[in-house]
Order: C-alpha cells, then structure tokens, then sequence
C-alpha cells in the first residue's frame, strides 16, 4: 500500500486529499497515515495541510520500484524489482527469485551488501546508499559459450550509460571492469544456470561506486567513485535507469546480430584494455605482449613474440593501471 500511496503522489497534481486516497485504495484514513508517516521516515518530503491533503514535495534517491518506474523508459528490464535494505548478495538474490521462476528482466538493489563479489571470488565494497548495487535477471535463448558475450555488451552499455549521466570518459578495462584515470570504478559479474547446452537464467551483477566519498587505504590507489571524479553527487537512481535501458539496447541487439564487426569496433572505442600493453596470467602460465582486439567469441587478442593468443579466462593486467607497472 506504501508505494502505491506513493505512486499516487508521484502523479498527483498538487495536493491530493487523505479521503481521497482511502476511496481510491479501499483502506481507512488511519491505514494512509500511517503510510505516509513510513514514507516519510524513508526520506520522503510529503507536506500535509489542513483540508488539502497531502503533497510529495521530495524524494530521496533510493533504488526502490517506486524511485526508479519514473524514471524508465526500457520495454522489459526493470518492470519487476526487489529491493532490499541489506543482504549479502543482489547475484545470490537473484539466483534464488531465479528459481522461484522470477521474469526475464527482473532486477535486484541492494543498499548495501556484505558479502559482494567480484570476478575471481574477490570481495567487493558495497557500503550504505553510496552505489548502485545491482543484478539483473536475464532468460536468453543462449548456448553457454556465449556467457562472455554478455558480459562485454553489459560493460558497453554500464560504460556509455555513465558517459551520458556523467560525461566523465570512462573506459572498459577487459573483460569486466569500468576504470576512470587507471581506477576501477564499477564491477561486473556474470553467473549463469545452465542445463546442457541452454542457459536457463543468467544474473548479470553490477557494481558501480557511486556517491563514495572515500575508499580504504588498500584500495585509495586503485578505486574511485563518479563523486570524486565530479565533486559532486550523481543521482543513482538516474544511473541505474539508464544503465537498465543501455543495457536492454544492447542485449535485443545482440540477440538480432551477435557480436558482430560493428560491436567489436564500438566496443574497441570504449575499451582501455585494446592497444595497451599488458601481462596475462592463466593458471601457471604468465606472458606479455600487446591487446589487439576481441574475436568473435569475446576473447581478448594478444601479440605476442610468438604470435596472437586468445585470452578466454585469467588475469589480465593492463601497463599503467591498477597498480600495474
């Protein structure tokens, strides 16, 4: 009943009468007050005056369906959202709704995580409403192999979704990152369900810091947030709205024509990783050489002395940033 008081004053020109509001709903005036006072507690600023009613006169920049349906204009991604206060993690999240057959698009916020991660079983910082904390829950009619694919076109879409909200010149750091001046800035990581040669559910998880103000001594030299890039704070919900639609652009174009040539140049544009030089780590084996491009498949291509290699997994270190000299 909250958020659909909610959507009510979202759409309200003026004010709109408490009796009003219980006609319309079916609940008593108590019920709406006590919604409102809930409403009002999360940081919403709704004015009440005597023989008008009430009318939103702010909103506070929370990742709920009531903050961010305004804001989107995709067809499908986004339509269905859980939010949650705290929980460990928006991928665990969204694997478990998965099961319980949860629709294609379905996205999860958290405001804060404790159990995040990123690529390789790292921890990933995911403090209090300082992020855009996110996964979204696709249904591809997809072969596995193509999982990388769709990690590459979700990394587009976070790069120039920020590049529009922002203006900031962000860059893809291969295969999962977004970096800003040698720093990481957003996380992305891909996990899928799959049954034989079909993905049944595949949950992209979306880290972007945000509004951080700060970082810890071990990350200072290696992360940064749009905040302390911009000195001043980014409206996450806005991100997050255009994230969900860049991505959705990508992901019906991709399923149309693939990772095509015209992607992979686009994509080139964006990335960091492509014509830098950098250090290739796979299991026990370690090698150099330069980033020349991605395939078909969206491996990373390398020259070497001996030769291109095709980077399908591993750590790639890139000359000059990260901490990487």
């Amino acid at each position: 009943m909250k958020e659909r008081i909610l959507t009510l004053l979202q759409n309200a020109d003026g004010f709109l009468s408490g009796e009003r509001i219980s006609e319309q709903l079916g609940v008593s005036r108590a019920a709406v007050w006590k919604a409102v006072k809930k409403l009002r507690e999360e940081g919403y600023g709704i004015q009440s005056v005597t023989n008008k009613g009430y009318r939103l006169v702010s909103s506070p920049d929370l990742l709920t369906e009531g903050e961010l349906s305004p804001l989107l204009t995709t067809a499908c991604l986004g339509r269905t959202v859980f939010s949650y206060e705290v929980t460990d993690s928006t991928n665990r999240r969204a694997r478990e709704e998965a099961d319980r057959g949860a629709p294609h698009g379905s996205v999860f916020f958290a405001e804060e995580q404790t159990g995040g991660r990123g690529r390789l079983g790292r921890a990933w910082s995911a403090p209090r409403g300082e992020g855009v904390w996110m996964s979204v829950l696709l249904r591809p009619k997809l072969a596995p192999a193509d999982i990388a694919q769709i990690t590459l076109l979700t990394g587009l879409a976070v790069c120039d979704a920020i590049r529009e909200v922002t203006g900031l010149p962000v860059q893809i750091k291969w295969p999962n990152d977004i970096v800003l001046d040698g720093k990481k800035l957003v996380g992305i990581l891909t996990e899928m369900a799959a049954e034989e040669d079909r993905i049944c559910a595949l949950v992209v998880g979306i880290g972007v810091n945000v509004n951080n103000p700060a970082f810890p001594e071990e990350l200072k030299d290696k992360a940064t947030s749009l905040l302390l890039a911009t000195g001043k704070p980014v409206s996450r919900k806005e991100l997050a709205a255009r994230i969900l639609l860049r991505l959705e652009k990508e992901y019906e174009t991709f399923l149309r024509q693939g990772a095509n040539a015209a992607f992979r140049k686009r994509y080139a544009e964006r990335c960091a990783t492509i014509g830098s030089l950098v250090k290739v780590v796979m299991g026990n084996e370690e090698f150099a050489g330069t980033a020349i491009g991605i395939s078909e498949t969206g491996a990373l291509l390398v020259q070497t002395g001996q030769g291109i290699r095709a980077v399908n997994s591993g750590e790639v270190s890139v000359r000059g940033m990260l901490g990487y000299c």
